[in-house]
């Protein structure tokens, strides 16, 4: 390896240490061995680091090497997974040893920079609380319309290694989706256009606070062009501290000059163009104000590289949206049920609620630190019940207990999470399963009790609010569930006879 490449040439013949043997981990393997170094990677996961060392590289269990901790300062680097939080055992050791810490994002972006597989690349970067996939996902369609060898990656699901590496074809603009973790760990990125989208509690236990969770998610504003949500009061706030050259926003509304916007019925650019009309609001997916905001973020950074307007009309026309996000999934009875297992959080879970006038809500899982009481005596009124499941249901019961008491709520535990019947909550029945009892076959019953409180006319909404990890192996798992159990549901399920 030359100095060609940007300075990676100090790789060669070191040892570098790949923190998670998980999907991320896995693709730097290839572009470490590439910059002549030897790998060793590391994880609790027995099964995933087999698969690592089938890919060429060393394997130390995670237990094993903190056992022996001194062999971790013999790395001349440490490539962390975006999972591993600051203050884990294994990165506070090698901080404490002076070995750099880079995470996925930053090797790529270094690799990229390098020109190891080419000429670098445009990155367009999202991110944001909610709504990063479903607009990452609108950018390539409209990247793809407009005829530029583009490919989605980041966390939608793509490594950006893998991106990097992939030439048939290759990909000149990167749409890439970046998560707070991720970001946290890239300090060098300084992306072609990169855009926040709006900013809401989520995972304040990894970064310990709502303050670094912003300070991550700004790291996308560094860049040749920010892009900012105007109409979320966080997001809007880091227009006057923005990095970039240019600094834009979007809005709802009709746009001011530096803005886009929406405007008699259309999408409007009034910030590289003087009014330009993109694409008729009513053919946006997802209908509704979410699915606009993401769709005007997604043109925004399209329009930062120059992509015509009527590229963006057809790429976003062409747009279909990902499973589990405020899906239709059957009508029975007379009562919709819809799967936005995707909404991860209390922000996330807002628009699917308020997209109808009286739901059955069901929720529950992971908080990861963010609080529901501002969300729940938003949606209040529309509630014609609540059921409630996963670790974190308790919360959600004191809440709609403070906010909604005359709200039915039923909550299904299992021995793993019982004790939210101390909640306070006038109208609350528990349903109580063994231990043992499994993911799906919970979801069967919360789904069941869901239909018995909805009448025709009602939506149940699985908007969980919450992370699935507790229960479930993904948010896809957890629609899927959700899914089968509403397939198994037949009109006699609907309104039965109060208990």
């Amino acid at each position: 390896m030359t100095e060609e490449h940007g300075g990676l040439d100090w790789l060669r013949g070191r040892s570098v240490l790949v923190a998670g043997a998980g999907v991320s981990g896995r693709a730097t393997i290839e572009p470490l061995r590439d910059l002549g170094a030897h790998v060793t990677v590391t994880d609790s996961n027995v099964d995933a680091l087999a698969e690592c060392a089938r890919l060429g590289a060393a394997t130390v269990p995670i237990d094993d090497l903190l056992a022996e901790r001194e062999r971790v300062a013999e790395f001349a680097l440490v490539v962390t997974s975006p999972g591993f939080r600051p203050d884990a055992p294994l990165l506070s050791v090698a901080a404490g040893d002076g070995v750099p810490i880079w995470g996925d994002i930053e090797f790529s972006w270094h690799v990229d920079r390098a020109g190891l597989y080419g000429p670098p690349r445009r990155w367009l970067v999202v991110t944001g609380t909610n709504g990063k996939t479903t607009t990452t996902s609108m950018l390539h369609s409209v990247l793809e319309a407009a005829g530029l060898p583009s490919l989605a990656c980041g966390n939608i699901g793509l490594p950006v290694l893998n991106a990097l590496r992939q030439t048939e074809p290759r990909a000149d603009v990167l749409a890439v989706e970046l998560s707070s973790f991720q970001l946290h760990w890239a300090p060098s990125v300084r992306p072609t256009a990169g855009a926040i989208l709006n900013i809401a509690e989520d995972h304040l236990d990894w970064h310990g606070g709502m303050q670094p969770y912003i300070d991550a998610k700004a790291r996308a504003l560094t860049g040749e062009v920010a892009v900012l949500g105007l109409d979320d009061e966080v997001a809007s706030s880091l227009f006057s501290s923005s990095l970039a050259a240019r600094t834009l926003g979007f809005r709802l509304g009709v746009p001011a000059p530096g803005e886009l916007g929406v405007e008699d019925g259309y999408l409007v650019d009034r910030a590289f163009a003087e009014g330009e009309r993109l694409a008729p609001a009513d053919g946006i997916t997802p209908p509704g104000p979410a699915g606009l905001m993401d769709a005007l973020a997604a043109a925004a950074l399209a329009r930062a590289i120059g992509v015509p307007p009527a590229a963006v009309a057809a790429g976003l026309a062409a747009h279909v949206v990902g499973p589990h996000r405020a899906a239709h999934v059957a009508d029975v009875g007379g009562v919709t049920f819809v799967d936005d297992s995707k909404a991860t959080n209390p922000h996330a879970a807002r628009p699917s609620i308020l997209a109808h006038d009286r739901v059955v809500w069901i929720a529950g899982g992971l908080l990861k630190g963010a609080r529901v009481d501002d969300l729940v005596r938003e949606v209040a009124g529309r509630l014609a019940g609540a059921v409630l499941l996963g670790r974190d249901a308790r919360q959600i019961a004191e809440s709609l207990a403070r906010h909604a008491p005359e709200v039915p709520v039923v909550t299904v535990e299992t021995g793993d999470d019982a004790g939210v019947s101390a909640v306070p909550q006038t109208a609350m029945h528990r349903v109580v399963l063994p231990a043992d009892t499994d993911s799906d076959a919970v979801m069967g019953v919360v789904v069941r009790e869901a239909a018995a409180l909805a009448t025709a006319g009602d939506a149940v909404v699985l908007a969980p609010a919450a992370a699935s990890l507790d229960m479930f192996d993904s948010y896809g798992h957890r629609g899927r569930s959700f899914a089968d159990a509403v397939g198994r549901l037949d009109e006699s399920d609907i309104s039965r006879t109060p208990r």
